[in-house]
């Protein structure tokens, strides 16, 4: 994986097949937000625009925490599943709209 974006406490790794991972530090002493060690947020790409609106309607008929927003040539939505954490789903992927940021909700 290549590193494709950094900030001070984040970085974006893509592969060569387009797979994404973001990275963030947190002092020895971080709090975690869902409680534990591990992976923190999955963020899956809907396939089309109209199944990023069928997510979309989804989340927002089981949860009443949905957030959506528009980064560089992408948007993201953000609901909660049915044990509360959350869910993301991201259109359009980034085999055709690249990450030139690391939206910072993810990582402050």
């Amino acid at each position: 994986m290549e590193v494709t974006v950094r900030t001070a406490t984040a970085a974006l790794l893509v592969s060569h097949n387009g797979l994404q991972v973001y990275l963030r530090a947190v002092g020895p002493k971080a709090q975690h937000s869902v409680g534990h060690v591990g992976a923190q947020y999955v963020i899956w790409t809907a396939d089309s625009r109209d199944d990023f609106v069928r997510c979309e309607r989804v989340l927002r008929a089981r949860s009443d925490r949905v957030d959506t927003r528009e980064a560089e040539g992408f948007t993201l939505i953000e609901g909660r599943d049915p044990s509360g954490l959350p869910v993301l789903v991201a259109y359009p992927g980034p085999d055709e709209v690249a990450r030139l940021e690391i939206i910072s909700r993810y990582y402050v």
